[in-house]
C-alpha cells in the first residue's frame, strides 16, 4: 500500500523522535550501570555527554580526519576515558547490558573513523589515560599502554636509553594501540619487522571482563591481536614489547626531485632498489603536486618526489652505498645529517630536526585534515608509462592536495613468514603504496566533495593492472569502506566479510574468523570491517 504523502514528513518526525527517546533512555541507563557498578565520584569526572559542555572538546581531541568531525555525522551517546582496568570492565559490562555497541580509541587515526563513528547508537572507550612507557632496561623490553602515542613511545624510552628504539610508526601523534592491532610499520621494519613482531606479551580484556595475559588467552589470540586489526578481539589495555638496538648515531636525509629534474627515472629505479639495500637502510618516498617556476606546464604545477631515509650508522657509510646502489639522485655529503635516534624520530615526524625530543610528547602540532585514502603493494614494478600515467592524474587536482607515500621492504620482512601474524605482507613485495586526497570537512560546503572522491575511484581503477591481484592487497590500518562492511546489526557471513577480510589478511582471514568466533562469539566487539564470528546460520 502506498502512503499518503502528507504523512510522510509525520512519520519521519515521529521516527526521530523515538530513535532520540531510544537513546535519551540508553544513555540514562547505561549511566545508572556505570554509577552502579563503579565508584560514582570518580567515575562522573570520566565521563562526557552531550549534555556536558566538554563534551565536542572530548569528541575531537583526536579525531584525525576531518570528514567525520561534522555535524551530521552520529556522534556516541557517551565518551568515557577510563583510568583504571576496573573501569573498561564495568563500560562493558554496562554496554552489554544496555544493548550498546562500544567503540574503542587510541589515537584517533582511523581512516574511516571507526573507532569514534557507529550507524547505531554507541559509547566511545577512550583510552587516552592509558598513557604509560615502562622501560625495563635489564631485559631490553617496556610495558606499553594503548593510549601511548608514537610521540610518547619514542621519548620514554630516549629517557631510559640511547641505544634502543622500537620499530612503530612515523607520526608522533599516532596511538600506538592502533598500530600494534594493525602490525604496525615504521623506519626500522627492514632491519628488524614490523612494531607486531616485536611484541612478547598483552593484557587484554575480553567480552566477558576477564583479564587475559598471553599465558591465559592462549597463542591463537595472543598471534591474532598483533595484526588483526584493532577493535575485534578485546581491549588491549598494555602491550610489552622488545626494544631493538639501535646506534648511537644514526643518520637522515631528505631528497627532492621533480619531473624536471629526472624524478620518474629515479623512482622507476627505487621500486627495485629500494628493497635490496641493506637492512640498516630505509628509503621511502612521498610524492606531491606542487608549483614549481622550472614546470614547463602553463599552470606552473610539477610531480615532487621526496626521498626520506634513515640509515642505522653514519654518513661515510650510506653515502658509499647510496653511489652504488642509486647514484642518480645525486646525494652528495651534505645531504646527510647525523643525529642520535630520538633526534631521527623527531625528524620524521615532520618537526624541525634541532627541535627538543619533547616537541613529540604535543598531540596538536601536526596537521588533521579531512581526506580519503587507499592503500596497495607492489610485488613488480610499475612501468615508465604506468607512472606518467599516474602523474598525469595527480595533477588534476591543486598543489598540495593528493599524496603519494611508497614503502620499502625487503631485508628482515622477507625472512619473515606471512602467517607468522596477521598481517600476511613479507616476502615477494617491493613496496606498500598509499595515496590520498584532501577532501572537505564540511560536506555540505564543499563543492570538490564528490569531485575528490570522484579522483580516488579512477585512480584506484587506474592501478589495478600493476598492483596485487586475486585479492587485491590493503593495509588494515588503512581502512577502506568502499571494499564492503559488516551489517549494521545482526550477523554478517563469512562471504561477506570475505570481501575486505581476504584483501587484508590473505591467507590469515580464515584463521583470524575462527579465533573470533572462539574468543567473542556473541560479537560484542565489532565496528563496519571487523572480524566477524562464523555462524552456520548466516553463512549457510
Amino acid at each position: 500500500m502506498k502512503l499518503p504523502t502528507s504523512l510522510i514528513p509525520f512519520l519521519v518526525l515521529l521516527s526521530t523522535f523515538y530513535i532520540s527517546s531510544s537513546s535519551a533512555a540508553k544513555t540514562d541507563d547505561f549511566l545508572k550501570c556505570l554509577a552502579k557498578s563503579s565508584d560514582s565520584t570518580t567515575i562522573s569526572k570520566l565521563i562526557y555527554t552531550p549534555a556536558n559542555s566538554t563534551f565536542d572538546d572530548a569528541l575531537i581531541y583526536s579525531i584525525n580526519n576531518l570528514r567525520y568531525a561534522q555535524a551530521s555525522t552520529p556522534k556516541p551517546l557517551v565518551i568515557v576515558t577510563p583510568t583504571t582496568e576496573s573501569h573498561i570492565q564495568n563500560v562493558i559490562y554496562c554496554c552489554q547490558r544496555t544493548g550498546l555497541e562500544m567503540r574503542i580509541r587510541s589515537g584517533g587515526h582511523s581512516f574511516e573513523g571507526f573507532s569514534y563513528v557507529s550507524p547505531v547508537p554507541f559509547v566511545v572507550l577512550d583510552l587516552r589515560n592509558f598513557n604509560k612507557v615502562t622501560p625495563d632496561m635489564s631485559t631490553a623490553t617496556a610495558w606499553v599502554d594503548s593510549g601511548v602515542t608514537n610521540g610518547e613511545l619514542y621519548y620514554y624510552i630516549s629517557r631510559a636509553t640511547k641505544v634502543y628504539g622500537f620499530p612503530s610508526g612515523l607520526w608522533s601523534n599516532v596511538g600506538v594501540g592502533g598500530i600494534l592491532s594493525g602490525g604496525g610499520y615504521g623506519m626500522l621494519r627492514r632491519k628488524y619487522g614490523l612494531a607486531g613482531d616485536q611484541v612478547i606479551d598483552a593484557r587484554l580484556i575480553c567480552a566477558d571482563g576477564k583479564i587475559l595475559t598471553r599465558k591465559t588467552m592462549g597463542e591463537d589470540l595472543f598471534w591474532a591481536i598483533r595484526g588483526g586489526g584493532g577493535g575485534s578481539f578485546g581491549v588491549v589495555v598494555s602491550w610489552r614489547v622488545n626494544l631493538v638496538p639501535v646506534p648511537a648515531v644514526v643518520t637522515v636525509f631528505r631528497v627532492f626531485k621533480t619531473l624536471e629534474e629526472g624524478m620518474t627515472n629515479i623512482f622507476y629505479k627505487w621500486q627495485s632498489v629500494a628493497p635490496d639495500l641493506p637492512k640498516e637502510l630505509d628509503i621511502r618516498c612521498n610524492g606531491q603536486v606542487i608549483l614549481s617556476n622550472s614546470s614547463t606546464r602553463s599552470d606552473k604545477k610539477t610531480m615532487q618526489m621526496n626521498f626520506e631515509s634513515l640509515y642505522l650508522g653514519r654518513a661515510t657509510e650510506v653515502l658509499a652505498i647510496m653511489k652504488e646502489k642509486l647514484p642518480e639522485l645525486g646525494l652528495v655529503r651534505e645531504d646527510l645529517i647525523e643525529v642520535s635516534y630520538i633526534q631521527a624520530m623527531v625528524f620524521f615526524s615532520q618537526f624541525p630536526i634541532q627541535a627538543p625530543p619533547e616537541i613529540l610528547l604535543d598531540k596538536t602540532l601536526l596537521p588533521r585534515p579531512a581526506f580519503k585514502g587507499r592503500s596497495d603493494f607492489f610485488k613488480k614494478p610499475m612501468p615508465i608509462e604506468g607512472l606518467q600515467g599516474l602523474w598525469n592524474y595527480m595533477l588534476q587536482l591543486p598543489d598540495n592536495q593528493a599524496f603519494l607515500q611508497c614503502t620499502p621492504y625487503g631485508g628482515r620482512m622477507n625472512e619473515i613468514s606471512a602467517t607468522a601474524l596477521p598481517f600476511p605482507y613479507r616476502a615477494g613485495y617491493l613496496y606498500m603504496f598509499n595515496f590520498f586526497a584532501v577532501t572537505c570537512p564540511d560536506r555540505n560546503k564543499c563543492a570538490q566533495e564528490t569531485a575528490r572522491m570522484d579522483w580516488v575511484r579512477a585512480v584506484d581503477n587506474y592501478l589495478t593492472p600493476y598492483v596485487t591481484s586475486n585479492p587485491r592487497s590493503a593495509y588494515v590500518n588503512y581502512v577502506n569502506l568502499w571494499m564492503g562492511q559488516n551489517n549494521p546489526t545482526g550477523g554478517t557471513s563469512y562471504i561477506q566479510a570475505s570481501k575486505w577480510g581476504k584483501r587484508y589478511f590473505g591467507v590469515n582471514f580464515d584463521k583470524l574468523v575462527l579465533v573470533k568466533s572462539i574468543a567473542d562469539p556473541f560479537n560484542f566487539f565489532r565496528h563496519e570491517q571487523s572480524i566477524p564470528v562464523f555462524s552456520l546460520w548466516s553463512d549457510m
